[in-house]
């Protein structure tokens, strides 16, 4: 591909200015894990908190992949990987940055009133603002706006503009935890989907699809902190498909199999679906 080369280029010298890199894939997503790490065979990486090889040279475990290690990045099961990639990611945490990933111009609008001006980085459909200093990342804090730092990954789209500021109180206070189970919230894991009853305004049914799957692998994917992963999964979802009525049972039980896969029980799903949808006002 051609755009190898630069890809390789601009990670190196991400890594060399201290930034962990690793390649992403169509659909800007990590690789998934190789034969001997599938389900966390091999024990996964130290902890699974910080980023840099595990006995596998290939790369896998998403963010934790993630390295400033030329070696590790010019090395052949990564070169293969860079031949098929399609963007750099960077773990942001390891950087010690936090990503504010605004994705649409209404969530831009709510930054430019409710946060302080730092860095900015434009996107596809909205702009990354950069923060220096860590936090915990949690999506869907509000729609269109996920926090990326520690245990995420991020695109690099650029050095960006403006002046990075620290990381902001009102930023940190956004990682709320997950209400209490709603009063309303089902005994059974029966969940009504019908909240709008039109196409999905939004993209294609190849947009949704792709969300499902992706929402699917964060869940699966996750190693810690299944519960708070579960809960913001279903909040993402719905922040972008609860109100235009394309949501389907058959969407909802692939989010919900997932979860019970990573010992959440039906009732656990049931009321955090619910939860999602009393904070969205759905």
């Amino acid at each position: 591909m051609s755009e190898t080369p630069s890809l390789l280029n601009a990670a190196l010298s991400l890594a060399a200015s201290g930034v962990p890199v690793l390649p992403l894939r169509r659909g800007k997503v990590p690789f998934g894990n190789c034969t001997a790490c599938a389900d966390n065979a091999c024990g996964g990486r130290p902890n699974m908190r910080t980023p840099g090889p595990c006995r596998c040279p290939g790369v896998c475990h998403a963010w934790a992949a993630s390295t400033t290690d030329p070696a590790v990045i010019v090395a052949p099961l990564w070169a293969a990987a860079w031949r098929r990639a399609v963007c750099v990611g960077y773990h942001p945490g390891g950087a010690g940055l936090t990503v504010v990933d605004l994705d649409d111009a209404d969530a831009i609008a709510w930054a430019r009133t409710a946060l302080p001006a730092t860095r900015t980085v434009p996107t596809t459909r909205g702009q990354h603002w950069l923060y220096r200093g860590t936090m915990r990342s949690v999506n869907a804090v509000r729609p269109g706006v996920d926090i990326k730092s520690t245990m995420a990954y991020a695109r690099y789209l650029g050095p960006g503009t403006g002046t990075m500021t620290n990381l902001p109180d009102v930023v940190r206070a956004l990682a709320v935890k997950e209400p209490s189970p709603a009063r309303s919230a089902p005994q059974t894991g029966t969940v009504l989907t019908g909240l709008g009853g039109g196409e999905c305004p939004h993209r294609t049914p190849a947009y949704l699809e792709r969300g499902i799957a992706m929402a699917v692998q964060r869940i699966t994917e996750a190693s810690s902190a299944i519960h708070a992963t579960v809960y913001g999964t279903f909040l993402a979802v719905l922040s972008r498909h609860g109100r235009c009525g394309c949501l389907t049972d058959a969407h909802v039980a692939r989010l919900f199999t997932a979860a019970q896969g990573q010992g959440e029980t039906a009732r656990h799903c049931t009321d955090a679906w619910t939860n999602a949808r009393t904070t969205l006002g759905l």
